[in-house]
């Protein structure tokens, strides 16, 4: 194939959000592309040696250049959305090499090098912008979070969990209490709270965590609650996920890494924000 590995997903991206209604989250893209396509466990949990999720990566980055490209919208509250571009659009491979040669010669200095598997393998694809990889605060926060003490990454989640909304947040971090590191009380309206329990990992980049460490934190949820937060630093496997969100049984939420540092930014908690601009060259072309 022609380009990176990632453009081969370009027509897969926009495939998946036309089935899911020309709007979608990234993880519902993806669930959507793994069963379009087949995809095996091995591939869906397959890392770089880094540390990144490489399925994940390279969505991520089919996403990138087909905002740029003008194919998706680039909203940057956790949807992604089929422009009109997109939504008449019938990609072939060669149209997804074009697009992408087209992005990366304007973002060269930026993105990475046409051909080259290495090195956009090993790169996070940035959310939205540009200016998300020259700052690369996301891979300094989770750095200083996993070089923090047990208790105090605990105190950490028990503290986010708060700004997040949950009162009464306890850290219990008990042995033999099934994992179960905390409890908070999450009022949904004047009339209606829920009690939630959480479990955290501070774990390593490399290290995911499993679909068994799913279940036994719903087996530890029986009979105290009907919701649980499962936090980690690092990432969960295909399965986990499925399993966390398995019907007839109750859902827990999961909190990887880089959800852990999306907290960061949308509580303003340990970053100090800074506002910057992506130049719209369209907008310059009819004065030209």
């Amino acid at each position: 194939m022609a380009g990176p590995q990632f453009v081969r997903y370009f027509p897969d991206v926009l495939i998946a959000l036309k089935n899911l209604g020309n709007s979608g989250t990234p993880s519902e893209v993806r669930e959507q592309i793994a069963t379009n396509k087949k995809l095996a466990d091995d591939e869906l949990n397959e890392q770089t040696e880094s540390g990144i999720n490489r399925f994940e990566n390279r969505v991520a980055w089919a996403r990138f250049y087909l905002v740029k490209a003008g194919y998706i919208d680039s909203s940057k509250r956790g949807v992604w959305s089929l422009t009109e571009k997109g939504i008449n659009s019938n990609l072939t491979h060669a149209e997804a090499v074009k697009i992408f040669n087209q992005v990366h010669s304007t973002f060269q200095a930026h993105t990475p090098a046409s051909g080259g598997e290495s090195t956009e393998e090993e790169v996070a694809a940035p959310a939205t912008s540009l200016n998300s990889i020259s700052g690369d605060y996301r891979d300094q926060v989770l750095d200083l979070v996993r070089k923090l003490p047990p208790n105090g990454f605990e105190k950490l989640c028990q503290r986010l969990l708060r700004e997040a909304g949950f009162q009464q947040v306890e850290v219990t971090g008990r042995s033999g209490d099934g994992g179960i590191d905390g409890k908070g009380l999450l009022q949904i309206n004047p009339l209606l709270s829920m009690q939630v329990i959480f479990q955290s990992k501070r774990y390593q980049a490399g290290t995911s965590v499993t679909v068994s460490q799913i279940r036994d934190l719903r087996g530890a949820m029986a009979g105290r609650t009907d919701k649980g937060i499962f936090i980690t630093t690092s990432t969960f496997t295909a399965d986990a996920r499925k399993e966390a969100l398995r019907e007839g049984v109750a859902p827990i939420e999961l909190v990887d890494g880089q959800k852990f540092v999306d907290m960061f930014v949308d509580l303003e908690l340990g970053l100090i924000p800074r506002k910057t601009y992506d130049v719209d060259e369209k907008f310059f072309d009819e004065f030209r």
